[in-house]
């Protein structure tokens, strides 16, 4: 369970970017959070990262309020998450098997396991034929598919996809969202966040809308409304 109560966020020069936000999502939940530019859909992000502390409010993570961690239980409270960006960040010199070896590698895993792991991981975003190419030998929607593997490998109770189509055409698009549903098909909570109204449109799951930092539609199966 992920909880957000009535969580504000100001910057420096008393910028809004978190105003009274309360929601939850259940494990195992597909949520979309959709907004234009300058929202807070990032601000929500960073805080459930903890890479940003909020104002006011509390956030949760099951019964805990993760802004209170010890700075040395932050690293495994994230190692529950994984995430996916738009820009892929991979790493050029390594393939993909050794992009997503190399998240169980940080993440303490046996070799065993990732000779394990690895291939089956990618196989469910199937790049089971690839998984030797380099990231400059794959397409924009391959290697964000590595993206996802690397991010999911590690079993996280919650994968994040922040905008991960963004920078996709429409086939890709489609493939990267079919993705999404299958992590999600194997219970782990998705957190998707997109300006991507045909996305949205088509998942037809619950949809968070944030207009100037507070939600103003939530909606458990709802479509892209701005």
């Amino acid at each position: 369970m992920i909880h957000f109560k009535k969580v504000s966020k100001q910057y420096p020069g008393d910028v809004d970017a978190v105003r009274d936000v309360t929601f939850s999502i259940t494990p195992g939940e597909f949520v979309s959070i959709v907004g234009h530019s300058g929202a807070g859909k990032t601000t929500l992000i960073k805080m459930l990262l903890i890479e940003e502390w909020p104002t006011e409010g509390r956030v949760f993570f099951e019964k805990t309020d993760i802004h209170t961690l010890p700075s040395r239980h932050i690293p495994a409270y994230r190692r529950r998450i994984g995430v996916v960006f738009q820009d892929f960040r991979l790493l050029p010199q390594k393939t993909a098997y050794e992009n997503v070896a190399f998240a169980m590698e940080v993440g303490g895993r046996s070799d065993e396991d990732i000779a394990t792991n690895v291939p089956q991981v990618l196989e469910l975003v199937d790049l089971g034929k690839k998984m030797w190419n380099f990231p400059r030998e794959l397409s924009g929607g391959e290697r964000q598919r590595v993206a996802i593997a690397r991010a999911i490998v590690n079993e996280p109770d919650v994968l994040i996809a922040d905008e991960p189509t963004g920078n996709l055409d429409p086939k890709n698009t489609q493939d990267i969202v079919e993705i999404l549903k299958r992590v999600n098909d194997l219970k782990t909570t998705v957190i998707l966040t997109t300006h991507n109204k045909g996305v949205i449109d088509s998942l037809g799951k619950r949809v968070i809308t944030l207009e100037h930092g507070k939600i103003v539609r939530d909606d458990k199966t709802g479509k892209y409304v701005l």
